[in-house]
């Protein structure tokens, strides 16, 4: 069987204050994707992802750019709410 990548866009409503990496962390679990074939992808070793997974260790942003792409992932920018004058 070979692992194929699907091109698509995946939105998640994250809980506040959920960081990015945890939301990696939770799409690496759920895809079941071997580390083998990520770190082939990707070009993140899979010693780094096999321990990021774990939660042993952070990954670079560079690493978690590159997860994000090949996940569809998106990060975005919220508009925060202006501050109300006096």
């Amino acid at each position: 069987m070979t692992a194929r990548r699907v091109n698509c866009i995946l939105y998640y409503t994250m809980p506040k204050k959920m960081p990015i990496t945890d939301l990696l962390r939770q799409t690496i679990q759920e895809r079941g994707i071997p580390f083998l074939t990520l770190e082939q992808e990707t070009g993140v070793l899979r010693q780094s992802l096999m321990k990021f997974a774990r939660g042993e260790c952070t990954i670079h942003l560079d690493s978690a750019d590159a997860l994000a792409d090949y996940f569809g992932l998106e990060l975005r920018p919220v508009s925060k709410p202006k501050p109300k004058e006096k």
